[in-house]
């Protein structure tokens, strides 16, 4: 029982990057027709799912304190977009895999909850608190998590529209899940900016190159997963269909800014453990260096 609650004090708040990774990889296998590694795979992340939300309810009924500072830090906070992240691929690979309806649903409307929970939570908390960090220290690949929540609740929304049988509630949702992904788009150049800046402007030691700046490839590959989705969808809805030359065209924009990123982020991967020979050894961290590279192969596809 210690052991647990030692566990849950420590969670790391990106942790959710762990079904994010499951579900990118699950779906992309899925599209690539290895069906039954896809729903083992599915049936791994309904443990992980929840077991990281176990965690997760006693850290915030018994280190309440500790959760929201970190959800209120620079440095943590963006991690827990990943509870928005993860829910919402969780429920698109149960679509995807199952074709189960119910439970994505659900899913659905408890990602949004948590998207404007800790959206609001975060961007609120630290724009007003008075010492702040600077760019070096503040910001990270993590940051661009929240790009990812946003387009993952827009990815399920449109995937499950279909099911919804009434004419105007389903353009309200497809009008929802189009706003949700040029939000999406928004929060990404914005952080981008500021993270090409850091790498570009700013010292960055080898020691400071930490997994989630895969992030930057990964934020714009379900970036272009969301496009994709909305253009599958465009005769469900007429403003999408009105739009859909805009949407090829942003789309594509946004992929092409994923394969650049490839390379690049492999050459500083090889310049840290390679060149500077930092330990490979496990992190939480590393999920997110593996969910962008699962997303990239499904939103390519």
């Amino acid at each position: 029982m210690n052991y647990l609650l030692l566990k849950a004090k420590r969670l790391f708040p990106a942790y959710f990057s762990m079904v994010m990774t499951t579900g990118a990889l699950s779906i992309g296998l899925h599209y690539q027709g290895f069906t039954y590694a896809a729903k083992v795979l599915l049936g791994m992340n309904i443990l992980i799912y929840v077991w990281l939300w176990v965690m997760t309810f006693v850290r915030l009924f018994k280190f309440y304190p500790r959760l929201s500072r970190d959800v209120k830090s620079h440095d943590t906070g963006p991690g827990f977009f990943t509870l928005v992240a993860g829910t919402c691929v969780f429920g698109s690979q149960v679509y995807t895999v199952t074709n189960n309806i119910i439970i994505p649903f659900i899913l659905w409307g408890i990602g949004i909850f948590l998207w404007v929970l800790i959206m609001y939570t975060f961007f609120t908390s630290i724009t007003i608190r008075r010492n702040k960090p600077t760019l070096g220290d503040g910001i990270n690949g993590a940051w661009l998590i929240a790009a990812v929540g946003t387009q993952s609740v827009s990815i399920l929304g449109t995937l499950i529209s279909p099911a919804i049988t009434d004419i105007n509630m389903k353009e309200m949702v497809l009008f929802f899940t189009l706003c949700m992904y040029f939000l999406g788009c928004m929060l990404y150049l914005n952080i981008i900016t500021l993270i090409f800046y850091r790498f570009t402007f700013l010292k960055l030691d080898f020691e400071s190159l930490t997994p989630p700046y895969w992030i930057n490839m990964g934020a714009v590959a379900i970036t272009t997963l969301a496009g994709a989705t909305l253009i599958l969808h465009q005769n469900e809805f007429g403003l999408i269909l009105e739009i859909t030359p805009f949407l090829k065209g942003f789309t594509t924009f946004f992929w092409i800014t994923g394969t650049w990123w490839i390379p690049l982020l492999f050459i500083l991967m090889i310049w840290r453990h390679v060149v500077h020979r930092f330990p490979l050894t496990y992190d939480p961290q590393y999920w997110g260096m593996a969910f962008p590279l699962a997303m990239y192969t499904t939103s390519t596809w």
